[in-house]
């Protein structure tokens, strides 16, 4: 069975993907990941989106307000490798668009790594525009940021 939960960054779930996340991306982010993992801190995330099937965890992604009420960022993203390729990337996406909307955000923005081809690929899929770099992504070359209004 299928299931959505809204929650925070203490879950303990929601820490177990984020560290299968963590694992992946030190791989793809090579020698770089040390100075993105320091931005990509779990504690005090409060609108955390855990998917389900069958009590057992198997995706997730999180909002975080970060300059106005308005503009907030997508975080730690992520479908665990059976789940690939079924969309359940999309569903993620639009369920925190759905969240962000009820909260009033008018604008979600994201940074992920060039080297992300399936993540820059949703992301296009879903109406998410490059922006130029944000905050501490501003001139990091293999960093490359998104944008979507959602009003």
């Amino acid at each position: 069975m299928f299931k959505i939960t809204r929650t925070n960054s203490s879950n303990p779930d929601f820490i177990g993907l984020v560290k299968r996340l963590d694992a992946f991306l030190a791989v793809t982010d090579g020698e770089e990941h040390a100075f993105y993992n320091q931005f990509n801190k779990i504690d005090k995330i409060n609108h955390v989106v855990v998917f389900y099937e069958n009590d057992s965890a198997y995706a997730c992604g999180a909002i975080k307000q970060v300059e106005t009420s308005a503009t907030w960022e997508i975080k730690r993203m992520f479908v665990s490798d059976q789940m690939r390729g079924k969309g359940i990337g999309s569903l993620l996406l639009k369920e925190l668009e759905f969240w962000a909307k009820e909260l009033s955000v008018e604008k979600l923005i994201l940074e992920t790594g060039k080297r992300q081809v399936e993540a820059i690929a949703l992301y296009h899929k879903n109406g998410y525009k490059i922006t130029e770099n944000f905050g501490q992504y501003i001139g990091v070359e293999n960093s490359i940021c998104f944008e979507k209004l959602l009003k």
